[in-house]
Order: structure tokens, then sequence, then C-alpha cells
């Protein structure tokens, strides 16, 4: 099972280089499924029906969200007959927060989870609910996103899972770290995917309003950082247990 998985695209800038990009990617990869992290796609807060239809119509198969789900109230009028997958320890929350996708006559179940620290630790443990998605669905592969601040739960989560799931990949922080690798007992892991969007901002955003906020304190609205753009993203062959990070640039 040939997976290729592009971090949380941010903004118009993220959506014209994925746009730009994935056919050249699928033709080097030839990926059995895509996935892609959307929580940022909308100027950098959630998601519409227009992006959504755009990803579906470049074949993504499934759309991994994050603490920006909701961040547009237009998901509200499409989320339950979707493809995407919003963090399953949103318990009650419209939507669903894992999805078996048929691939080939195997089934690969992806989950989506939120990590607590620094974000909501108000939430119900990501590691207690995806023990239960995992014990009551049958699948071939087991394939997370979890979209968390601190490094330390992300790779907590790893170990955890490793050897009962065959990749934890992690998105938030927006920055790809250079730790893939093949955990002890066979799970594939990256604690950081990157981001797919500008890449002279600040985790996105235009760099002068995102140092005046760490100067003043005073937040200004957030606007994406136009120029240069970036996407990152990681290739996986989920049965040669390999993974490989992705990183291009454009104008």
């Amino acid at each position: 099972m040939r997976v290729l998985f592009i971090g949380d695209l941010y903004g118009n800038p993220g959506i014209e280089i994925f746009e730009n990009k994935i056919t050249e990617l699928k033709k080097q990869y030839r990926p059995d499924i895509l996935i892609v992290n959307g929580e940022n796609i909308a100027n950098g807060r959630g998601i519409t029906k227009e992006i959504y239809l755009k990803l579906m119509k470049l074949s993504v198969n499934a759309i991994t969200m994050g603490n920006w789900t909701f961040g547009n109230k237009d998901i509200f009028n499409f989320i339950d007959d979707s493809n995407i997958i919003r963090p399953a320890n949103y318990l009650s929350a419209p939507g669903k927060g894992f999805k078996v996708i048929n691939i080939n006559g195997k089934r690969i179940l992806i989950i989506n989870l939120l990590g607590r620290i620094f974000m909501d630790p108000n939430l119900p443990s990501p590691f207690l609910v995806v023990d239960e998605i995992i014990q009551a669905n049958n699948a071939d592969y087991i394939f997370i996103d979890m979209h968390a601040e601190a490094s330390s739960e992300k790779i907590a989560l790893g170990h955890y899972l490793d050897g009962r799931v065959d990749a934890v990949l992690g998105t938030h922080t927006h920055v790809q770290t250079n730790d893939d690798r093949l955990l002890p007992n066979g799970t594939l892991y990256i604690t950081d995917v990157g981001m797919t969007g500008p890449l002279d901002g600040i985790i996105g955003v235009d760099k002068e309003i995102a140092i005046t906020r760490f100067k003043t304190g005073y937040a200004r609205a957030n606007l994406v950082q136009n120029g240069k753009k970036q996407l990152n993203g990681v290739y996986l062959d989920l049965d040669k247990k390999t993974i490989e990070k992705i990183h291009l640039e454009m104008e």
C-alpha cells in the first residue's frame, strides 16, 4: 500500500502549489491513496465546500483536519457526507473521526487525532480514543494523523502505537522535522510532516503581522503570507516499511 500524504495546506498558496505539483508527484510515486491535511486551507481557518470539491477533483481520497476543523462554518453544511476526517477525540462533533477506505481489495483505516498539550487539556485522551477505534475496526492497514503542538505528545503516541498501526504522522507545527524513521516494532513515524503553503511567512502568516504580535502582544487578524511557496509531505510504502520526506518549492 503506497500512501502520499501532504502536510497542512495553508490558504491559497497551499492550494496553488498543490495543484501545480500533484500530477508530478503522482507520476513519481504512483500512490494507491492520496491524503492531505486541510484544516488551514481556507485562508488559514478551516475548509469550505468549494475548496473541498476542488480537492476531490484532484483525486484526493481523504482530508484530515485539526484544531481549526470548524474554523469556517461552511463545513457544517457538508462534513457528514464528505471524505473529511475530523479529530476523533471531538467525540460529539459533526462528521467522523476515522474512515475505512477500500483500496485494491485492502482496507485502510485512517484516524485523525488532536493533541491536548498546549492545545485543549479538556479533550478526551487521544491515546484512549485511538485504542477504542482500533479495537472496533478491522483493517489491513492503519494510518494516524496526530495533529498536536507538543513533539513529546506525538512521539509518545508513536511509541504507544508502535507495532499496532502502520504509520503515525504528526501535523500542526508546520515545520518539517528530520526524524522520519521506522520505530522498533515496525510503525513508520515522523514528528511533523510540515506545511504546504507560504515559504517566507511565519508558519503561514504574514511575517510582519506575526513579528508585530510577538513584539507588542497585540493580536491583529492573520493574513496569509504572499510570495514563494513550499510543499511538504511524505511518501510511505506500508508493505516495504519505508518513509520518504518530500519538500518542493516554487515562486
